[in-house]
């Protein structure tokens, strides 16, 4: 039996050994779309305030560890061609674990509690859409070399179906990254997003919005300064000074 369990094991480790292989060096760094301004990192969404920090440009980023984490960023516009002055924006955040398949493959698996989306459609909403976001990726295979024009090292990304995805090109090395443990975690399932089941009473429960705390949130409320002025209160105030400013001119 000892041995049948010891043939067991070694057979599901050369397994394991044939189908994955281990991180290529040169994929290990952050990478980026041409404009630069989409980097994985705390620049991009703050775990802390849970929200994101909207960049100056669309785009793209990916960073990849040794040890076999990602973590990546995406601001997308979406154009609306019935609509043109009415396109849409998408931001997202993952990270989690991964590993490269001995096709060359890449195999990605986020933290399912992390993963946020901001979707916003100015012309049928004035608020944003904010919600967890957790999807798998497999890149069907990748490449790494020197651009020829920009002189600079390039990482070409093709998604599942083997549709090449924009250039990025390295912005850091080691890359720059949040920690790579789940931020967020949670203890029951009515907290991944989802829509929970509720129960009718007076000890119905809801999970707060997950960016209740968010200083922009607050910021919301409270309104400006002209929002919270009594304006019927500002006309008799200018009434009163226009009386008294006559009433001193006639002394």
């Amino acid at each position: 039996m000892a041995s049948l369990s010891l043939q067991s094991l070694l057979v599901a480790s050369a397994y394991l050994f044939t189908t994955t292989s281990a991180i290529n060096a040169a994929l290990v760094g952050t990478w980026s779309t041409k404009s630069a301004k989409v980097l994985t990192g705390p620049g991009f969404y703050n775990p802390v305030n849970d929200t994101f920090i909207e960049p100056s440009h669309t785009g793209i980023s990916y960073s990849f560890t040794a040890d076999g984490f990602y973590e990546e960023a995406y601001y997308r516009a979406i154009s609306n061609p019935t609509k043109p002055s009415c396109p849409q924006a998408i931001m997202q955040f993952q990270h989690g674990t991964f590993i490269e398949n001995a096709d060359g493959s890449l195999s990605m698996s986020p933290f399912s509690v992390d993963g946020r989306q901001l979707q916003s459609n100015p012309c049928s909403s004035k608020t944003s859409t904010y919600s967890r976001y957790d999807q798998s990726e497999i890149m069907k295979k990748y490449q790494v070399y020197t651009d020829p024009y920009t002189k600079l090292t390039r990482l070409d990304l093709y998604q599942f179906d083997g549709t090449p995805m924009n250039p990025m090109f390295l912005a850091f090395s080691p890359p720059q990254m949040l920690p790579t443990v789940t931020m967020n975690p949670t203890s029951t399932a009515a907290s991944s997003g989802k829509k929970s089941k509720r129960t009718a009473g007076a000890g119905e429960e809801m999970n707060p919005p997950l960016n209740a705390k968010a200083p922009h949130i607050k910021r919301d409320f409270e309104g400006s300064l002209v929002h919270r002025i009594d304006l019927n209160m500002l006309w008799w105030a200018g009434v009163g000074m226009t009386i008294f400013g006559g009433a001193a001119y006639l002394l």
